[in-house]
């Protein structure tokens, strides 16, 4: 946060000076006014060599959902104490331990201190507190349960947070099992089957089919290595320019939901997520409509998205949730049959809840079971690749064996 030095009247008459840390010039100006200091001089402290920081905004560390979940869960037992708000936020911003999170919280401080609300001034940060947390703050803020909306919203960081690594764990294994073995199996094929091909070309027998097909593949891979690194480079590029724009990130989404195993893996996701921020937000007293739009940005997937847009579409134009949910077909019906109860009993918070818990139980499962179901298939096929190497190269050597006889 920069520091500003100023010159000026205060209460008394007498002339004061001094300096002060502020988020920009107009927070230190009202920083003055509300010590009844009328300032003649503001102006920002250059940085000499005494006093200059390092400020490298791509190697400062990211805020991490731990940091989030536990501000977030000591601010509502501040809160709820009686602190009061720019005292919570001073005491959260000495004690983080993150120094990126440390710079945000002073400057939110110094602009609620400067009149802002709080929402407000969390909204100066998006890559840190989303469009779920700051609008869940200004309800608590309006509606004056602030401590309970931090609660509420630390238990859902939480419960998303495990269901995100439940997920990023069922792919990060198999694909790292299928990277490592694909880099052994490269530097096999370039480095260690030249030497048996060198030593088989000197026999000069015939060779097994096998034989030959790995010896061609080895020829291959040390012809066109730099070519296939290149290459790889570049897929994964690709894959990734075609996800941000946004007709192709819309084709892959819609493939993805429709994937064969983890097709039903990511609607189940979907729907845990879109129920349980729902849920939490109508519970924590915001707009439907809202909700939706919230929901919907939030939702991860843009088949999803564009589905809870029509629902929100057609809600606006006066009908229930569950008419228009059951027509997108994106929503198990399972699901929609229960919101259709909470709408009918009045109870659609705590129905949301609910249909988020079994479905969170059923992300578990679904790692389970694919965990189980990819350990044994890697197994298979890695064992078969390296076996298959290896006996293409020790046939050879079975005849000339036989030969020798």
């Amino acid at each position: 946060m920069p520091k500003f030095q100023y010159e000026g009247v205060n209460a008394q008459g007498q002339k004061t000076k001094g300096e002060f840390e502020a988020a920009n010039l107009q927070a230190a100006q009202s920083k003055l006014k509300a010590q009844q200091i009328k300032p003649t001089v503001v102006k920002e402290k250059s940085g000499g060599i005494g006093n200059m920081e390092l400020k490298i905004p791509w190697f400062k560390p990211k805020v991490k959902e731990r940091d989030l979940v536990l501000f977030t869960r000591q601010f509502a037992t501040m809160i709820d104490a009686g602190l009061p708000l720019v005292q919570c936020l001073d005491i959260q911003s000495q004690q983080a331990e993150n120094p990126s999170f440390r710079e945000q919280l002073k400057e939110i401080k110094a602009t609620v201190e400067a009149g802002s609300t709080f929402a407000d001034a969390l909204r100066k940060y998006p890559k840190t507190f989303d469009e779920l947390f700051v609008n869940l703050i200004a309800a608590g803020e309006v509606g004056g349960i602030l401590d309970t909306i931090l609660s509420r919203l630390a238990a859902y960081i939480e419960k998303a947070s495990k269901l995100k690594k439940q997920v990023r764990g069922a792919m990060v294994y198999p694909s790292a099992v299928v990277g490592v073995a694909t880099i052994v199996v490269t530097v096999i094929l370039w480095k260690v089957i030249p030497v048996f091909a060198a030593m088989f070309h000197d026999f000069g027998a015939a060779l097994p089919a096998p034989t030959v097909f790995v010896m061609n593949l080895s020829a291959f891979v040390q012809k066109y290595i730099l070519l296939m690194i290149v290459g790889t480079i570049g897929a994964i590029i690709g894959i990734r320019r075609l996800y941000a724009w946004k007709p192709g990130r819309r084709e892959m989404d819609d493939l993805f939901l429709k994937a064969p195993i983890f097709g039903p893996l990511i609607r189940k996701v979907a729907v845990a997520r879109f129920t349980r921020t729902l849920g939490t937000m109508i519970t924590s007293g915001v707009p439907i409509l809202d909700a939706l739009e919230i929901c919907a940005k939030t939702a991860g997937n843009m088949t999803i998205e564009a589905a809870i847009q029509k629902v929100r579409q057609s809600i606006s134009e006066g009908r229930t949730i569950a008419e228009p949910l059951a027509e997108t077909k994106v929503f198990p019906p399972m699901v929609v049959q229960m919101i259709s109860v909470g709408e009918a009993t009045g109870a659609l918070d705590t129905m949301l809840g609910k249909i988020a818990d079994f479905y969170d139980e059923e992300v578990d499962q679904a790692v389970g079971a694919l965990t189980s179901l990819i350990e044994p298939l890697l197994m298979v096929v890695l064992g078969g690749a390296v076996g298959g190497l290896v006996v293409a190269m020790y046939l050879p050597i079975f005849t000339i064996a036989n030969t020798l006889q």
